[in-house]
């Protein structure tokens, strides 16, 4: 087992990396919380397997567990779905001195920190991430939220857990396209962060991720306790998303969340879309930031390396794309503000760019 520390501005939280921790759960909980009620929010893929051994460690630890399940998919998050939730934990008879484990992959996590966030003016939260993509990106950080019709994440709270368990074995259970989706999240703080992992990714062997063999675990766990450290230090120098320095984790999203509209939150996963807003940040780095054409293509390469679609469809609607973007988070009144890179290993937060910009790799795309 793995165990690195993320620091925040309120308290420090461990992230537990390694297999068979899903057996353990009860008592590494048990080391910050005493023996109380607790509602574990997962979604209609991810309970069947993985529910029923969670409850049994905690019982065995002295925790009273309610399941509460919604359905899979980025339309679970939503206001509505969340007082769904918390009039569940109500109905089970949970109070102020309980708290919320949210167990799947980025959507549950998001939907259960915010609950955790609200319920009872604010519970503790703990992650246990059952996808490669949440946990090297959406489980650190305490970023929660649900998204509205308008778009993603625009109702939200920051509200960091108490810990976050990544157990690897989980991710055996993935299929090849979910776990291309999570390295899209790697490659992304590569980019932004960290030009020697960039390296090391070029020669990372993928198709370990068909089988994930133990010792191909071990390498995955040295390579999600990386990214993990990436991230908590970035956050860590603007927890609240204040001064710009946090934004740059958000390399790619900016087109990525407008693509992810645009299709209905159906045609593409979420690290799909970030990947395809990726290739689209390139474009503008390179007219914006000076990005070298052979860094642009060895960036496109690597996330084609990882089977990670490059392209849009050819009648993909890319004015649905462009109309979604003026609900960004970054852009401040109507002055658009987007991550640029103008060489592997780091990244900005540019107010140099132009609609037009942006527009022309949306049209490359």
């Amino acid at each position: 087992m793995i165990s690195t520390e993320v620091r925040s501005s309120g308290n420090s939280y461990r992230v537990l990396i390694g297999p068979g921790l899903l057996e353990a759960i009860g008592d590494a909980i048990k080391e910050k919380l005493a023996p109380s009620r607790c509602a574990i929010v997962s979604d209609t893929n991810v309970a069947p397997l993985f529910a029923g051994k969670i409850q049994k460690s905690l019982a065995s630890a002295g925790f009273e567990s309610a399941l509460i399940t919604v359905p899979a998919g980025e339309h679970s998050k939503t206001l509505e779905q969340a007082g769904a939730v918390v009039e569940e934990m109500l109905g089970a008879g949970l109070d102020r001195q309980s708290f919320v484990i949210g167990l799947g992959g980025g959507v549950v996590g998001d939907l259960s920190g915010f609950v955790a966030a609200i319920f009872q003016r604010g519970v503790p939260h703990v992650q246990i991430p059952t996808t490669l993509l949440a946990m090297v990106d959406s489980s650190i950080g305490g970023k929660t939220g649900v998204n509205t019709a308008t778009g993603k994440n625009l109702i939200g709270a920051f509200h960091q857990p108490i810990l976050v368990i990544d157990d690897v074995e989980v991710l055996r259970t993935l299929p090849r396209r979910e776990l291309s989706q999570g390295s899209v999240e790697i490659i992304k703080h590569a980019v932004i962060a960290d030009a020697e992992m960039f390296e090391q990714l070029t020669r990372f062997d993928g198709s370990k991720f068909d089988c994930l063999k133990q010792s191909s675990l071990a390498e995955l766990a040295a390579l999600i306790r990386r990214n993990i450290e990436i991230k908590a230090k970035i956050v860590a120098k603007d927890e609240r998303d204040r001064t710009g320095e946090r934004a740059v984790l958000n390399f790619g999203h900016t087109i990525g969340h407008a693509i992810e509209r645009a299709g209905d939150y159906k045609t593409f996963l979420h690290g799909e879309a970030v990947g395809l807003g990726m290739v689209a940040a390139c474009d503008v780095s390179m007219k914006k930031a000076g990005l070298p054409e052979k860094q642009h293509n060895a960036i496109v390469d690597l996330l084609q390396k990882f089977e990670v679609p490059t392209k849009l469809p050819p009648n993909f609607p890319r004015q649905k794309i462009l109309d979604a973007l003026k609900f960004d988070k970054k852009f401040e009144c109507d002055e658009i503000r987007f991550v640029v890179t103008s060489k592997i290993g780091s990244a900005k937060l540019s107010r140099d760019v132009a609609m037009d910009d942006i527009r022309t790799a949306v049209e490359a795309l």
